[in-house]
């Protein structure tokens, strides 16, 4: 099991996942406060080889962001050293929650400090990263919140706790077949959106100009374009749990399929009224 405390270690071990670069003096200050404990703490920092764009993650060429994060853990580890916090680390997995799995049966550690953006702030596999860790990781938990302004040097945004062991899904998640996972309801909206609209694009190209006509080829290239996107939507909630479809990437799919379906239904709509 994940994060089960050795009781003959004399020191309590941290697993630092940083999505970011540690750094910032009062991000240092927090972290010395906090690992430099009673009786000292081991620190293991694990830094996510994560693309910058969920396209570029889907794409799987992960080189640019195993060197990107190689950059990044090593200059994280010398900030601890220098604020007098022996550390060591390696690069992990694309998902930051997949990389803290794996470093945890290698490390089992008393808590996981995940280092993230704030909120308003979060990037593409940050978004409800905590929430995902709560319901995820065994271990005591604890998110240091870093901001930027302007391309200036981390700042302290905020720090939240929650105890050891894994949170109970949701209550505002339903659960539908015992062979499906669960969905929120806005995953059941979505899902909804994507299929009617999908329906009503497609009835659009089909009864519209036709191939002959500029407009009839739009229509038909944005219904293939909006049916590709929707199917990978629902497709992904359906096998999240096998194929790691959740967090940013969900979110950056789901705004995809609720923002570009309603439109192309107003603009094959409007092609068949003006053609």
């Amino acid at each position: 099991m994940e994060g089960v405390a050795n009781p003959r270690r004399s020191a309590s071990r941290v697993l630092v996942v940083a999505t970011d670069e540690l750094a910032g003096r009062d991000v240092i200050a927090e972290l010395r406060s906090h690992l430099q404990g009673e009786g000292g703490r081991e620190v293991m920092v694990i830094a996510p080889a994560v693309e910058e764009t969920p396209l570029r993650h889907a794409l799987g060429d992960v080189d640019g962001a195993v060197v990107e994060a190689r950059q990044r853990l090593e200059r994280s580890l010398a900030e601890l050293r220098g604020a007098g916090i022996p550390a060591m680390g390696e690069v992990g997995d694309s998902d930051p929650l997949t990389a803290a799995k794996d470093a945890l049966r290698r490390y089992p550690a008393d808590e996981v400090l995940i280092v993230a953006h704030a909120e308003d702030q979060a990037r593409w596999f940050e978004d409800g990263l905590f929430e995902r860790a709560r319901e995820t990781l065994y271990p005591a938990l604890r998110l240091v919140e870093v901001r930027r302004e302007d391309g200036g040097e981390p700042r302290l945004a905020g720090v939240e706790e929650a105890g050891p062991g894994r949170r109970a899904p949701s209550d505002r998640e339903v659960e539908l077949s015992p062979n499906l996972p669960p969905f929120t309801r806005g995953d059941l909206t979505g899902i909804l959106v994507a299929v009617v609209g999908t329906i009503a694009v497609i009835i659009l190209a089909a009864t519209g100009p036709g191939v002959e006509s500029t407009g009839g080829a739009a229509q038909i290239l944005i219904a293939m374009v909006v049916a590709l996107i929707n199917m990978a939507h629902v497709v992904g909630l359906v096998l999240q749990e096998s194929v790691r479809y959740h967090g940013g990437w969900q979110s950056f799919f789901r705004s995809l399929s609720l923002t570009l379906t309603p439109l192309a239904v107003v603009a094959n709509a409007l092609i068949s009224i003006l053609n």
